[in-house]
């Protein structure tokens, strides 16, 4: 007997699919598990960052590239890795004239974040790609990161 009747496995929601990625994202994490059983705080900290990563683009890749803030998300945890993998390179770059170009550009982007309201600017902060959106797509946006955030929490 089912306890609970509506809880069926429809593989099409974002439940299920986030729920199935996750599982194999955990069990690939620890498949990869080193042979002693260190825990220090750094193997702790480091095995948190790869379960946290494993939920985000979990959640991301069960969503789909249909919402903004997924293909931000995405995006983001994908120049995470290529950071960590080219970080060497990036500092002997760090004085390359597309750098400070790259750093003059931001500059001016903060000004311009300044200038809007405050509670927008949390807003946008908030939810993956919000800074490229307008008003209304910036709401749309966040009701649909709020729905997934609430999925990936149950």
């Amino acid at each position: 007997m089912n306890p609970h009747p509506s809880s069926s496995l429809n593989p099409r929601s974002i439940k299920t699919r986030f729920a199935f990625r996750f599982l194999r994202a955990l069990k690939k994490i620890n498949s990869k598990r080193p042979t002693s059983c260190s825990s220090s705080s750094r193997e702790i900290s480091k095995r948190y960052r790869r379960v946290m990563f494993a939920a985000e683009s979990s959640m991301a890749l069960a969503v789909g590239p249909g919402k903004a803030w997924s293909r931000a998300m995405l995006i983001m945890l994908r120049s995470r890795i290529h950071a960590r993998r080219h970080a060497s390179i990036r500092r002997l770059r760090e004085n390359d004239s597309h750098a400070v170009r790259r750093k003059k550009l931001m500059t001016k982007r903060k000004r311009h974040n300044m200038l809007d309201s405050s509670q927008e600017n949390e807003l946008r902060r908030l939810v993956p790609g919000g800074h490229a959106m307008d008003l209304c797509c910036l709401f749309d946006e966040t009701a649909h990161y709020i729905k997934c955030l609430t999925t990936q929490m149950e």
